[in-house]
């Protein structure tokens, strides 16, 4: 596998050209299983055949049972210079609900550590957990801000079709979800973010001063990106490509210096619903010139027709810079705001 991903980072860099790289990211699967040797022969395949600025944003994804001190450590020794730790929360049984594998105790204790290697640190917390009353979602929040973590992504529970927990809301064995109680939570989850400094800069992101993920803000900026790996997706602007999910049927097309990839080209239609889209979770908003330049006249005038009645409910507005903006109203219906703006 580690063979495969150098060899279809050799394979792609064409696709860069002269671009700088701004940041890398380990994520997807468990990165942390992979040794410092082995996460370092990767390194040296990207810094020896791309272009990387001077203080790339490196982050690494890891669950808590995977980061004892010496690979954190380890960690800390390398390259990579941000964690983004799945913690999910801090109570065992919404651990078992969710079903992951560590515990609220190893939680704590990897987060303990971590800390004292990396100042960069982002976790997940799962909110809208069915019986998850406020005081303990609350609970939640206030054990991230007590380790000091400066950045924390959090989302609200959703429940896939054919798993466990699909099939047991299905039967009755356990309550389905409540979409008031997740609004309640993500209404707390602003209110007390906001009191320890952080900014909302995306729905789902909450960040201190100089602490937003640089990497997923370039993807909702619209910006080029590079995935390698199976199932990894990447896109140029105009194409959007994906690597098959199959880890044999992956390596053996690499072995055989074959990408194994499709490609979909993006309609000027798609292309303004997922600029739309992305731009309304952010802090940034939509550029109306941008909407203006890129895609037409007519595209900005239905738009500005669209928006009029979101605009009147107060959960859309229209900045003195000329972005239109999620207001606090509507940060948490943004998508379904976004829906409705849609070029069909």
């Amino acid at each position: 596998m580690l063979n495969a991903i150098k060899n279809e980072l050799l394979l792609r860099k064409h696709e860069i050209n002269s671009e700088k790289i701004n940041t890398i990211y380990f994520g997807g699967g468990t990165p942390s299983l992979l040794s410092l040797d082995e996460i370092n022969s990767i390194f040296e395949v990207i810094y020896n055949n791309f272009s990387v600025i001077d203080n790339p944003e490196i982050t690494l994804e890891a669950n808590p049972d995977d980061l004892s001190e010496d690979i954190i450590k380890e960690l800390a020794s390398s390259r990579i210079n941000r964690l983004s730790i799945g913690i999910q929360s801090f109570f065992d049984d919404d651990l078992k609900f969710m079903n992951r594998a560590h515990t609220a105790i190893e939680s704590k204790k990897c987060l303990s550590i971590a800390t004292k290697y990396f100042n960069n640190i982002t976790i997940d917390l799962i909110y809208g957990v069915p019986n998850m009353t406020n005081e303990k979602w609350l609970s939640n929040l206030r054990q991230a801000f007590d380790f000091g973590v400066p950045h924390i992504s959090s989302y609200a529970l959703t429940v896939e079709e054919k798993t466990a927990l699909h099939n047991f809301i299905k039967k009755g064995k356990v309550p389905g979800l409540n979409e008031e109680l997740a609004l309640d939570h993500f209404n707390l989850l602003v209110s007390e973010t906001e009191k320890q400094g952080f900014i909302q800069y995306e729905i789902s992101n909450f960040g201190g001063p100089n602490y937003f993920s640089k990497h997923n803000t370039s993807y909702w900026l619209g910006e080029n990106y590079l995935g390698v790996g199976p199932s990894a997706h990447s896109f140029n602007g105009k194409q959007r490509s994906w690597n098959v999910s199959n880890n044999i049927k992956y390596i053996k097309a690499l072995t055989e210096n074959e990408l194994p990839l499709k490609i979909e080209t993006l309609s000027k239609n798609e292309r303004y619903n997922e600029f739309i889209m992305t731009g309304l979770r952010t802090i940034w908003g939509v550029s109306l010139a941008k909407v203006q330049n890129d895609f037409g006249e007519d595209y900005l005038n239905k738009l500005l027709r669209n928006t009029k009645q979101f605009i009147s409910k107060g959960v859309l507005e229209i900045s003195s810079e000329n972005y239109l903006i999620t207001t606090q109203k509507g940060k948490f219906l943004a998508d379904g705001i976004a829906s409705n703006l849609f070029v069909v």
